[in-house]
């Protein structure tokens, strides 16, 4: 719901005529974690998708081969719409790691990053170059992980109202994360 409520958000606050939902098919900081396959992941971002005009989804990413690098990502992007204004909408957490990924430079020149915030997260701890090129999404703050939602699924515990019920029945049907 965070990612949802952060895309409509982004959306509102920036004037955005489409969203592109983009799930990464080979994470590479997730390298050697077992991460659900990318298939069930597509279909759940289609599941959302279908509820809001506005947001579109890709699975540009299964197509290349090897670890899915957002540079690589943004660049096809941009060659295949032909837009030069390119936001990229993200959780304040991954922002703090953003120079670990790859080419990080190229990406600040790519793309400008709209941010969600997160519980406990300053915006003056990030590098500098990335704030430059950063809006902070004005947006309730939302405690809802990724993690989290996987972890309460395998006790057996409820996800209602942290996922959207058609995402809720997908992961129950196909038995994700238990």
């Amino acid at each position: 719901m965070a990612h949802l409520i952060a895309a409509e958000i982004a959306t509102e606050q920036l004037n955005l005529s489409r969203v592109l939902l983009v799930p990464a098919a080979r994470p590479p900081h997730k390298e050697g974690v077992s991460v659900s396959p990318f298939a069930d992941r597509l279909a759940m971002v289609r599941l959302v998708a279908e509820q809001n005009d506005v947001f579109e989804v890709s699975d540009i990413e299964a197509a290349r081969p090897g670890a899915s690098y957002t540079i690589q990502t943004v660049r096809e992007i941009r060659e295949a719409t032909g837009e030069s204004a390119l936001w990229f909408i993200m959780g304040a957490d991954s922002l703090v790691q953003f120079f670990t990924w790859k080419e990080p430079e190229a990406l600040l020149s790519e793309c400008r990053f709209a941010v969600a915030p997160r519980p406990g997260f300053d915006i003056q701890s990030v590098d500098p170059r990335v704030r430059e090129r950063s809006v902070m999404l004005e947006m309730p703050l939302v405690g809802i992980s990724a993690t989290e939602i996987r972890a309460r699924v395998a006790a057996g515990r409820t996800i209602r109202y942290q996922v959207p019920a058609p995402v809720e029945s997908y992961i129950r049907e196909k038995s994700l994360y238990s």
